[in-house]
């Protein structure tokens, strides 16, 4: 069986190309000095009105965005039934790919640029390589929040809709693709988890990641001749 999912929002890759250009622009102009005020404002904004009611729903929603704490254990359950239905090794690629994938780009990046995140007390934290943020405060750049949300509700989506055994329909796609990403985009702004361009820049890198993963043919990937590995997962839902 040849996968189908998603073949025409993902056939060309020039948005793919674009979003790298933008990544690498934005990291370039930050290095550079540019954009930190512009971060700074709006975080300092951000912190100024943060009553109660609003700052504790928007921390309540942020949670669409944990990796660990949400998005890995939920991507896992649907993997376990997906496997648990179709009987077939195919129905962890996707989940393994998201892992492998954040696990070798976003988690380096991170390790890579030294940006502290807007509650940090220390020197210079809307800089970029700032000694004083590394380590475990200098983990801001680029969003992991963002980057999870992009690439796990894409897994989630090939998941879904294999267990569907149908593509998504619209409404569903929007509320699994798109919602989540203006919703955790917002809240993790506004709690200051993170600044505006390093959510930016999680989107940028995480859209190229989900574009990956929604594009590759889980079902033509070539198996081992074992007994039973080779057993379709259903991974590509009917064509409408």
């Amino acid at each position: 069986m040849v996968s189908s999912l998603a073949p025409v929002r993902t056939r060309n890759w020039w948005p793919d190309l674009l979003a790298v250009v933008a990544f690498v622009a934005l990291t370039v102009a930050l290095a550079a000095g540019h954009l930190l005020a512009f971060d700074q404002r709006v975080a300092d904004w951000a912190f100024a009105h943060q009553p109660a009611a609003l700052y504790w729903t928007a921390r309540v929603l942020n949670y669409l965005g944990q990796g660990g704490q949400v998005l890995t254990p939920v991507a896992l359950i649907l993997t376990g039934l997906l496997v648990w239905r179709t009987r077939s090794v195919r129905a962890v690629f996707p989940f393994v790919a998201a892992f492998v994938l954040t696990y070798l780009t976003i988690g380096p990046a991170k390790l890579l640029f030294d940006r502290a995140a807007p509650a940090f007390t220390g020197p210079d934290k809307t800089e970029l390589f700032n000694p004083a943020a590394i380590g475990k405060y200098g983990m801001s750049y680029p969003s992991g929040h963002m980057g999870n949300v992009l690439v796990w509700y894409t897994v989630m989506a090939v998941l879904i809709a294999a267990l569907l055994h149908r593509p998504l329909t619209r409404p569903e796609w929007l509320a699994l693709r798109v919602a989540p990403v203006v919703i955790v985009f917002c809240t993790t702004v506004y709690l200051g988890f993170h600044w505006v361009t390093d959510s930016v820049a999680g989107v940028l890198l995480g859209l190229v990641l989900a574009r990956i993963i929604a594009r590759i043919p889980w079902d033509a990937i070539p198996l081992p001749a074992l007994r039973g590995w080779e057993r379709p997962a259903g991974l590509s839902p009917p064509r409408r």
